[in-house]
């Protein structure tokens, strides 16, 4: 053979192992579940790569059986032009460098774009070597399961969304980022940690007179509702909506707030996690939850209170800023 042609085919081999290793490490990189939820978000690239990396087995193998016979044959022709222990030197260095070392470190960076883009050549591969690699894709699934999907844990979702705060390629901005890692963490947290406690609540009891003072003295504090709790506050018999009492003229016409319209409330426990909380007050049809602990009422929340804790700043309104002049 010319040596031409031996270096022809000596590049040719070569270069067709380095597109096998390096698709090799591209397809186990990457993971089904992702390559899913992208497809389905329309990314064609994932769409293209999708269906090898479902049958993972039988693309695995074709890869393989191509790699190891472009390796053998190249070892074949440089032995035929070359001393042999020169050649097989020659053969290992430029297999091992060429082949294996600078294309998995090259392609490993855009696994999904050299995937979409050569899955035609994978599927050529597996054609090829569809009478070996279909038994082996067969035993392998024997033997080995089916992929189980990794779910991150709250915590490995924290950090995930964490690393888009300062990045320009993310499409998540600053706010949108703290939202979603306060939202992760109301599991964790107890309602007893966000309550507002007895000795800063504005209550009422049912006896309570309601005149011209008392309506002062309620427009002062600013609260859009008020519990209203019997004196050892071990009963909640529901709160007041302050838009009820507008047209009301107490000053002629003064009321106990036991012949008001009481919204009924759910007590929940100090330890309800925020999440639970949260549901709550979905199905509870109210903004303000008393507090409860060992049978005695301790505190308030609100669902300002949550919010505040999931975007991770205070909310205040006009009579908060009125108060704090």
């Amino acid at each position: 053979m010319s040596t031409p042609l031996v270096v022809l085919s000596v590049f040719l081999l070569v270069g067709l192992s380095a597109l096998c290793s390096g698709l090799n490490v591209a397809l186990m990189s990457l993971d089904l579940q992702d390559l899913k939820r992208k497809a389905k978000l329309g990314n064609k690239d994932a769409k293209h790569a999708l269906p090898l990396r479902e049958k993972t087995h039988l693309t695995l193998s074709a890869i393989l059986l191509t790699n190891v016979a472009a390796v053998s044959a190249s070892s074949l022709v440089l032995e035929s032009a070359l001393y042999g222990l020169f050649a097989g030197l020659l053969s290992t260095l430029l297999i091992v460098i060429f082949g294996e070392i600078l294309p998995q470190a090259f392609i490993v960076r855009r696994s999904l774009y050299f995937m979409a883009r050569l899955s035609w050549f994978m599927k050529l591969m597996i054609f090829l070597t569809y009478p070996v690699s279909k038994p082996l894709q067969l035993l392998l699934d024997k033997l080995l399961k089916d992929e189980s999907p990794y779910l991150q844990s709250r915590q490995e979702l924290g950090i995930m969304i964490s690393e888009h705060l300062g990045t320009k390629e993310s499409e998540l901005d600053n706010d949108e980022v703290e939202i979603i890692r306060g939202a992760l963490q109301l599991s964790e947290k107890r309602v007893r940690d966000i309550m507002t406690k007895m000795r800063n609540v504005f209550w009422l009891t049912p006896t309570t007179v309601i005149d011209g003072t008392k309506i002062d003295e309620i427009k002062k504090h600013g609260f859009s509702r008020i519990p209203v709790f019997d004196q050892k506050l071990t009963r909640c018999y529901g709160i007041i909506l302050m838009k009820d009492l507008v047209d009301i003229d107490f000053d002629e016409e003064p009321q106990t707030v036991e012949d008001m319209v009481l919204y009924p409330v759910q007590i929940i426990g100090s330890m309800t996690a925020l999440d639970t909380m949260f549901r709550k007050f979905i199905n509870s049809g109210t903004h303000l939850l008393p507090i409860e602990r060992d049978d005695e009422i301790v505190g308030v929340v609100t669902i300002e209170d949550l919010i505040e804790e999931i975007v991770g700043h205070e909310i205040e309104d006009e009579t908060d800023r009125l108060r704090n002049r």
